[in-house]
């Protein structure tokens, strides 16, 4: 996938997201306050999740509840090496079947299992944003 989008096309992106991933973990790259955060509060919602969806830039990692399945959310961008995610344990998360979604995960490079879908946006002069999904 390959496309523009604003705010009024997110919720029609996650759905297309969640429908096509080909598995639960997905690696979103792109500059500080692109909307990484903002579309995986959307991919929470469209999975039936009614958290407060927030960024774990603290914490590392935050979970939430959906219809079917746990919800984690990384962000990695404070992290000072790879050790201290392994420390919260992130292969157990990774490999949990649950969803995944991590931001800066270029962070963790030689933790990311190979198949995870990457995610790249980057905003538009426009005001849009552009998706790749890898």
């Amino acid at each position: 996938m390959d496309k523009n989008y604003t705010l009024e096309d997110i919720t029609q992106l996650s759905k297309d997201i969640i429908k096509n991933a080909p598995n639960n973990v997905l690696l979103f790259y792109g500059d500080m306050g692109v909307g990484k955060t903002t579309l995986i509060k959307q991919l929470c919602k469209e999975l039936g999740s009614n958290d407060i969806i927030s960024s774990p830039t603290f914490s590392l990692v935050n979970e939430y509840t959906s219809k079917n399945n746990t919800v984690y959310h990384f962000d990695f961008y404070r992290i000072n090496n790879e050790e201290e995610a392994l420390d919260i344990g992130i292969e157990d998360y990774l490999y949990s079947n649950s969803w995944c979604f991590i931001e800066w995960p270029e962070n963790i490079v030689n933790l990311l299992p190979l198949d995870a879908v990457e995610i790249h946006l980057t905003q538009l002069e426009s005001g849009a944003r552009n998706i790749k999904i890898n």
